[in-house]
């Protein structure tokens, strides 16, 4: 008994804690996060019960407290009511006091009454899940000593910090300070690495922020989000069924005139059109302003465009003096980025009508054909072309 029931070597008790805790951030990924936080798809109670258990189990979460706080982290965030920011407190108290800040929220009634609506509420959650979330830990211990012996303590011990590290540490810290961003969001969410397989996908966090009811993270072919691969597994055999995935805006050759399926693809399909203006407009028209004499162009020029692609939300002090320096010094970069703030307010603004923003896109299309820069004309030519991709 001193190695427990199994007899196992360290070497297996490490692939079966491997194992182990990627079925608990799969748990955690696909049930507490994208089916119950955001409702991007419907999981089949073959599924969704047994993986409730292993979170009981595992993370000794209770489902309407985490989904509580998930929600008013997109409703608050990066202000000083998100319950983990790293740009509000610092990436070094989020890595080291992850956990008590979603303790801190999720003890909060308030908080829980009013973003926590939809979670389970059956007998099992009431009288079980909710009521004695300590049991379930408490349970993993004595099975993990059962199976594992002595290595059952260190099992166990790397199971429960497992979540705390990745999840309340790394993509709630590093997942808003470093990485690449796809999509020019509104806060500081980064993607941490295209290859989402340690933390189930989660680590494409940018674009979760994007479109964060869409049952798949990754947006760029080569970026891998795991998490999608199980749901996809899923739905073909029956036990899941996707609602929602991110809109994906495409070009029809054919189609020349603004229309309302063109305003359509701009409004639901803005984070790709934003990025598609920076890629094809302020990225060359920056190139083409600033490569005239400097051999090191290249480097400031991608500094310059992605300055200009940024949210004014998101720009201190030193980097809106910047900005206004910029556009005093380059006329074309002034007009560019003129525009794509008129662009951006299509979407924005309140009009009492579709069709008063049918004209707006129309009038925007025609004025930035008449501008004379290449880059722009370019763009509104193919947006006129522009609709949305079916579904998939």
């Amino acid at each position: 008994m001193l190695f427990g029931l199994l007899d196992v070597s360290p070497w297996q008790v490490v692939i079966a804690v491997l194992v182990m805790t990627h079925l608990t951030i799969a748990a955690v990924t696909i049930y507490l996060h994208r089916a119950q936080a955001h409702r991007a798809l419907v999981l089949h109670p073959l599924v969704s019960h047994p993986l409730r258990f292993w979170l009981w189990l595992t993370t000794g979460m209770v489902t309407r407290e985490w989904v509580a706080v998930h929600r008013k982290h997109h409703a608050k965030c990066e202000t000083e009511e998100d319950p983990h920011s790293p740009q509000v407190v610092g990436l070094r108290h989020v890595l080291t006091h992850g956990v008590e800040m979603y303790r801190g929220a999720a003890h909060d009634p308030t908080l829980v009454d009013r973003y926590g609506h939809g979670a389970p509420d059956d007998w099992i959650e009431r009288r079980l899940y909710s009521r004695y979330p300590l049991y379930g830990v408490s349970l993993m211990l004595i099975l993990d000593l059962l199976l594992f012996g002595v290595y059952g303590i260190t099992a166990w011990a790397v199971q429960m910090l497992w979540i705390p590290v990745l999840a309340a540490g790394v993509i709630n810290g590093v997942g808003h300070y470093w990485g690449y961003r796809n999509f020019e969001t509104p806060d500081a969410a980064t993607n941490i690495l295209p290859w989402g397989v340690l933390i189930g996908g989660e680590e494409l966090h940018n674009n979760h922020h994007a479109f964060p009811a869409s049952a798949r993270l990754s947006s760029r072919w080569w970026e891998l989000d795991v998490g999608w691969i199980y749901i996809r597994l899923l739905s073909l055999i029956g036990l899941a069924r996707i609602k929602k995935l991110a809109p994906r805006p495409m070009l029809s050759p054919e189609k020349k005139s603004v229309d309302m399926e063109t305003l359509t693809a701009v409004i639901i399909g803005r984070m790709h059109v934003v990025a598609r203006y920076t890629k094809e407009v302020l990225k060359p028209v920056a190139r083409q302003e600033l490569c005239r004499t400097e051999r090191l162009c290249r480097r400031k020029a991608r500094a310059v465009s992605q300055l200009l692609a940024r949210e004014a939300n998101r720009l201190d002090n030193g980097a809106k003096l910047r900005l206004e320096q910029i556009l005093r010094e380059s006329r074309q970069l002034a007009v560019v980025y003129q525009f794509r703030e008129q662009l951006r307010q299509i979407w924005e603004r309140n009009a009492p009508s579709q069709q008063e923003l049918l004209r707006a896109l129309q009038d925007w299309c025609q004025r930035a054909e008449a501008t004379g820069i290449q880059a722009l004309e370019g763009f509104s030519r193919n947006l006129r072309g522009l609709t949305l991709a079916p579904l998939r």
